[in-house]
C-alpha cells in the first residue's frame, strides 16, 4: 500500500518528530548528539531553512522548521536522517533501521500555536523526568535562545516572537 502523501503548504512551519527504530536510543553518547547538530546545521546552509526550536531526545527528535520552499522539507529530512544513520551505524558497528518509518510533520501556523509548540519542545526533557529545568539539558534550543553559547547557532528568531 503506497504512503499518504503529505500536505505541503507555503509560508508555514511544521514539527517534525522522528523516533528511534522500535524505540530504541538514537544518541548513545554526548558526541552523538553534536555530530546530528552538526549534520543539520550542514542542511540547513544548504538549503537555506529556519529552525525556531529543536530537542534531541535519546530516542527521539524534535523540531520546528519553516522551509523557503515546500519540497525541501522531504529533502532536508531525508539527508539529515540517511547522514546521521550511515555514520550512527559505522560508528557503534550496527546494521539496519535506526529511524522508525519515515518522520512525523505537524503543519504550525505562525501564530500563538507556534510558541504554544516551542514551549512544548524545549520543556520534553522536564516531562521525560530527564532534568529538573531546561537549562540543564544540553540538547535542545532552549541553551541557544537563553545562553547562546552552546556552538551550534541553529535557531532563527519567529516574527512572532
Amino acid at each position: 500500500m503506497p504512503r499518504t502523501k503529505r500536505m505541503l503548504i507555503e509560508g508555514v512551519c511544521y514539527h517534525i518528530i522522528n523516533r528511534g527504530n522500535q524505540k530504541q536510543r538514537v544518541f548513545l553518547k554526548e558526541g552523538d548528539y553534536k555530530k546530528y547538530l552538526e549534520i543539520v546545521k550542514h542542511y540547513k546552509k544548504k538549503f537555506y531553512f529556519k529552525i525556531y526550536a529543536y530537542c534531541l531526545m535519546p530516542n527521539h527528535v524534535h523540531l520546528i522548521i519553516e522551509s523557503r520552499d515546500t519540497k525541501d522539507l522531504a529533502k532536508i529530512m531525508q539527508g539529515v536522517t540517511q547522514v546521521y544513520s550511515v555514520w550512527f551505524n559505522n560508528k557503534y558497528n550496527k546494521i539496519g533501521r535506526l529511524w522508525q518509518g519515515r518522520y512525523k510533520s505537524k503543519i504550525i501556523e505562525k501564530d500563538k500555536y507556534l510558541i504554544d509548540c516551542l514551549k512544548y519542545i524545549e520543556l520534553n526533557p522536564i516531562r521525560a523526568k530527564i532534568v529538573a529545568s531546561p537549562s540543564e539539558y544540553l540538547w535542545n534550543s532552549w541553551q541557544e535562545r537563553k545562553l547562546s553559547d552552546n556552538g551550534f547557532y541553529l535557531l532563527d528568531v519567529p516574527e512572532i516572537l
